[in-house]
This record gives C-alpha cells, structure tokens and sequence, in this order.
C-alpha cells in the first residue's frame, strides 16, 4: 500500500449523494471524510423543504445507505410515498448522518475554499499521480486527500435571469425585489406574496411547484396576481407527460399547471427574454427586448427567478479537468445528458469512466455532475457514487456493470414544433446495451396532442400592468 493509499477519501457534501457515497465507502472499508458547508445533513434540501418530490421513496433512498439503516432497526417509509424535501432529510438523511458508522466522519461548517496536489499546481506533471490532494477549507485549515468525492452540487450558483446567460441589466440592483427558485409561497414566505403581482420565470419543475402555490394562494386571497414568464414559444416540456409520466406526480404537476393556464388564472407570457430590471415606487419593471431591437415590459411587485442552477467549479482551478463547453459536466458525460440533443427522456448508463477528469482521482457527482443539465435524479447520483467507489476499491468489473432505472418522463421531445402532432418522435423504445453497461432507460411516446392557447407578451395592456388571475 502507498502513503496515498492511507490518506482519506474526502466527500464534498453531506446531501444525499454524498452521504450515499459515504455509505458505499464504509462498505467497502475504504477511510473518509465528509465536509459540509452547512451545519447539518441535507442542508440545501431544508431549504425547499415545504416542497413535495414528484418521485417516491424507492428512487430517493441509497441501497447501500438502506443497509446501513436496516441493520439499525430504521424504519423505513412507504416505498410508494412522495416525501417532502423535508422529510427527505428528517426521515433518511438525518437518521442516516446519525449512524456510528457515518457520524464520527462527518465534519459541518466546513466549506471548501479550493482543491489542488500537494506542492503541484495545474501546470505541472511529474508526479501528479502519486501527490495527494490537498483542500483548503474557509477558515484556513487544509487536509489531504487520495481522492475527492465532490457532491456539492449546484443549489448555491443559480442561473441569471439575463437571457443570454449573463445578468439582466439592473440585476443586481433589483435583488430587493427578487426570489430564489422553491420559495415557501403557502408557509413562511406567504407575507411576500399575499396581495401582490409576482412574475414566475423559467419553464421547469421549480417554476411549476412555485406556480401552482402562487395559484392556490391567489384563489383565497383577493389582489394576489400570477404570471408565468418562459422564453420560448411553448410551454409543452414543462407541461411534460401527463398520464405517460412513469412518475404519476411528475405528469400530474404539469397537468394542474396546465389547467391553470388555460383557465386563466396564471398568465402565460412566451418569448419572454429578460433585458432589463429597473425598481419603480416599490415594484420592479421587467423589460424584454426582442430580436428586432423594440421593447416590452411588464411592471410587478415580485420576480422568482426558477431558471436553473449551474455548476460552480472555481474551487477545482487548479486540477486538470475535463468540460464539456456547452453542459459544464464532464466531456464523456455530457453527450448523454444535453438537453439540446436528447429528446426521449432518456439518460444512458454512466458511471465512472464518464465522471472521470485528466485529474485521477477528482470526480464530481450528484446534480455538480450534470453541469447545467435539469434533467438529474437522486438515483442518478446514487450510481454514480456505487461505480466511483468501487473503481477507487480497485473493482473495476464492479465499477462497470453499471445499472441505471429510470422512471421515463413521457415527454418526447423538447422542441414544441416536433410535440404538437403527439406522435412518437423518438422512433423505437431503446435496447438494452452491451453487456457491462446495464440497461437504456426510459419510454418514448406520450405526447400532449393539443397544441395550448399562448398568451403572448404583446398582449398585455400598454402600461405594463397585467390583468387579474387571481381566481383559483
């Protein structure tokens, strides 16, 4: 065994990827060490808490943290169950942070400042391989490392509300007037949005879960407005699957929000490209400039900005990683998961070969793996950590026979032009692949047939104010 052989394997993260990787290390007696920023397990799935997961608990619990568990007497949830981010952390992640196997490991208040080699810095080779990691933590302290697990995911670098990526003008200067995607509409936050015209932007499931509260609490409170901002021409992927959604509730969210729409108690605005955000006697002008130079706006009292996360990898600056320019994920990952291209609801198998960087040694996983891809779930990140500790083990047959099951979307393709006839896009259901690669996931087919009524920006009433929504 080598001196780096002997050091930790140090876990950025202890949510639910990186707790399950701490599971799989204990099993295969492999020394770590856990680092979480916050103060305890799970501390980014606290924040959205009061929100519902659209996947039951079969799919959110880690089969090697359900060993440990089971051997504890842990009383397991109802596998059909839909947990809230809440009891995601209370009734698993804590009990889970808590066992004797796990806890003495488990460092919090622990942030992760940057990741290098010991005495090497990007540039150099010679002896790279055989260096340990060494983290620089906030508040000065380092340690060293034979690998780095990096689950730290992606909740704390959300995306702009700029269009093109970069912030919108006046951005920063609106932050008084701005929310964080998933925020507590019907509990702690309802004060905020009681009696005021809130503007929803982004066309996934936090904008959808956000909007639905929006509409409930707009249907028992007189003077509470909803408008629902995307920036393309149809809102077909949010409203996803329906009844072909392998996840029941999945397919039921966009359904509710669907009829919601229609109704015309959330207004839709498409093409909705942000340009501009410019405070005005305790509200906020959101102004949208399209291609042709002209301009439009919509003047509310709050914006929820549910555009999307995206990955922050400024503490890794210094190792040698591999990305995909477009995703943010690795480059061998990022074909299997890019939105752009990948249209049936499907993510291939993938393990440890697709995580790894030029950086042996270095892998990001969980919702950090993915880059800026919306498309991830807890079992997703559940095999990933399975494969990469059994590479980091030395079995490497076990590290490849990767199995990934997925339940499908329904939704075939993203592009709105493609999804209106409702017939199936994605040609035949995907094979199962070559051995050692486990099998295809998800069904093709189960469109939304009926193209939707759109309400366009041009539509609203020359002083920016929209009309009432408010019924439920």
């Amino acid at each position: 065994m080598s001196a780096l052989d002997e050091l930790p394997v140090v876990v950025i993260g202890a949510g639910p990827t990186g707790l399950a990787a701490a599971a799989h290390l204990h099993e295969r007696g492999l020394t770590f060490t856990v680092l979480e920023a916050g103060d305890t397990p799970g501390a980014a799935v606290r924040q959205w808490g009061h929100v519902r997961v659209f996947s039951p608990w079969r799919f959110n619990i880690d089969p090697a943290a359900r060993r440990l568990l089971d051997e504890a007497g842990w009383i397991a949830p109802d596998p059909a169950a839909l947990p809230t981010g809440a009891e995601l952390v209370g009734d698993y992640l804590q009990p889970l942070a808590e066992l004797p196997q796990l806890k003495p490991h488990l460092r919090y208040g622990a942030r992760v400042e940057a990741i290098s080699r010991l005495g090497l810095d990007r540039l150099r080779t010679a002896g790279r391989d055989t260096a340990p990691f060494l983290l620089r933590l906030s508040d000065g302290d380092e340690l060293f490392a034979r690998a780095v697990i990096d689950a730290s995911g992606t909740w704390r670098t959300p995306n702009v509300l700029g269009a093109s990526g970069l912030p919108a003008r006046g951005e920063a200067d609106a932050t008084a007037y701005l929310e964080h995607a998933l925020p507590d509409v019907l509990g702690v936050d309802r004060d905020r949005f009681v009696g005021r015209h809130t503007l929803v932007v982004g066309a996934g499931h936090s904008a959808a879960n956000t909007l639905l509260s929006l509409a409930e609490l707009a249907g028992s409170t007189p003077g509470t407005e909803v408008t629902w901002a995307i920036r393309t021409a149809s809102p077909t992927r949010t409203y996803g699957g329906a009844d072909a959604d392998a996840l029941p509730a999945r397919g039921a969210l966009g359904a509710r929000l669907r009829t919601h729409v229609d109704a015309g108690r959330i207004r839709l605005l498409t093409g909705f490209a942000v340009h501009t955000l410019t405070p005005a006697d305790g509200r906020v002008r959101v102004v949208v400039r399209h291609a042709d130079g002209t301009d439009e706006s919509v003047t509310v009292d709050r914006v929820v900005a549910a555009t999307g996360f995206r990955p922050d990898h400024s503490i890794a600056a210094e190792l040698r990683l591999d990305l995909d320019p477009i995703l943010g994920a690795t480059r061998a990952l990022a074909p299997l998961i890019d939105p752009n291209e990948h249209s049936c609801g499907t993510v291939p198998p993938h393990g440890v070969d697709e995580l790894a960087h030029p950086e042996s040694g270095y892998y990001a996983v969980g919702m950090k793996a993915y880059g800026r891809a919306p498309t991830f779930l807890m079992a997703t990140g559940y095999e990933q950590v399975r494969s990469v500790v059994a590479a980091l083990a030395g079995d490497w047959e076990a590290a490849r026979d990767v199995q990934l099951d997925l339940p499908a979307t329904g939704v075939c393709n993203s592009n709105p032009a493609d999804s209106a006839s409702g017939d199936d896009c994605c040609g035949p259901a995907p094979t199962a692949a070559s051995a050692g690669r486990g099998l295809a996931t998800g069904i093709s087919g189960g469109l939304l047939s009926a193209p939707v009524s759109l309400v366009t920006l041009a539509a609203a009433p020359a002083d920016g104010q929209l009309g009432g929504c408010c019924a439920s």
